[in-house]
């Protein structure tokens, strides 16, 4: 998510003076209720599960668009200044938040990455054994930001965010908080069935075709990866030299699966399986959703247990 601040800036304060002029009310929800705005869709999902119907909640992406290349308009400009709480997750996708929370006058916001211990990125170069985890030195401060990629670091964001709307709305603090431990319970129970298939399977080590923003999760379930990128970046360019190397090594290894992220192109991944007869399957980040997945529900955990059944086949 990148942004031209100044441009930005100076459109929202535009707006922000015309919407007093008027004497519009502050109110995204038109009910009363608490107006929550996120950046992605992890979060959405976690403040419906939690919520309900208790709050009006509002995603900036629309669904099927890319995050990486992410500008707010002046609308959502607007929203994250007038809402209750504005949740984003930190980081290098959000440098942008830093420049208009600046300019906006005691906005409350809970950040994603203050709620579990960070992991560096691993900044590997596209060398002939592509990219595996476990075995980097970290040689830089730059944190990665996929933080809700693990179903244990989601317990913590719905913790946090769970004290954040009880604080906010106290009248549906009970709510919130029965929602939150239900919830809760079903993340742990996602857990177990991820930890079961890695623990069935006889292999560790994945192979993702894909920008790769799983660090998190390879971390929590004890596994190494190949991958085509060293993130998830969009301006990551495709290097032909670690390409041919992750052929080679799903030939020498002889790889059946190979991984692409939701909403991608996966030119990268068919390529891949072309090569070497692998076949492509999608791994979902759930940095956000397609509209048709949007429009039935289709949540973080949904997402997950389908990546279980993805791992299941891609470690055996």
């Amino acid at each position: 998510m990148k942004i031209k601040s100044v441009l930005y800036i100076c459109t929202l304060f535009i707006f922000i003076m015309f919407a007093g002029c008027v004497g519009q009310e502050r109110d995204m929800s038109g009910d009363g209720s608490l107006r929550i705005v996120t950046t992605i869709y992890a979060p959405y999902d976690f403040v419906k599960q939690i919520a309900g119907d208790k709050v009006s909640v509002r995603m900036l992406l629309s669904p099927g668009e890319e995050s990486h290349s992410f500008d707010p308009s002046p609308k959502d400009l607007i929203d994250i200044n007038e809402c209750d709480l504005f949740i984003y997750n930190g980081g290098e996708n959000d440098e942008w938040v830093n420049d208009i929370l600046e300019s906006m006058d005691d906005v409350n916001t809970l950040k994603m990455m203050d709620c579990i211990d960070t992991l560096y990125k691993e900044e590997h170069e596209h060398g002939e054994h592509g990219h595996e985890g476990h075995t980097h030195e970290h040689s830089d401060e730059e944190y990665d930001e996929h933080v809700w990629t693990s179903p244990i670091n989601a317990t913590a964001i719905v913790k946090s965010i769970t004290e954040e709307l009880c604080v906010l709305d106290e009248n549906n603090a009970a709510v919130y908080t029965e929602n939150g431990q239900a919830y809760t319970e079903r993340l742990y129970e996602l857990d177990e069935m991820i930890n079961e298939v890695v623990s069935e399977a006889s292999g560790r080590t994945i192979t993702f075709g894909d920008r790769f923003a799983l660090r998190y999760f390879t971390e929590q379930y004890g596994l190494s990866y190949h991958a085509a990128f060293p993130g998830c970046a969009a301006d990551n360019e495709v290097n032909p030299r670690t390409i041919a190397s992750l052929i080679d090594t799903v030939k020498k290894e002889n790889i059946g699966v190979i991984l692409k992220a939701e909403l991608g192109n996966g030119l990268v991944a068919e390529s891949i399986a072309r090569e070497t007869g692998a076949k492509v399957e999608t791994f979902y980040s759930c940095h956000n959703v397609s509209k048709e997945e949007y429009d039935r529900g289709f949540g973080y955990i949904d997402m997950m247990e389908h990546n279980a059944a993805v791992l299941r086949e891609a470690l055996n």
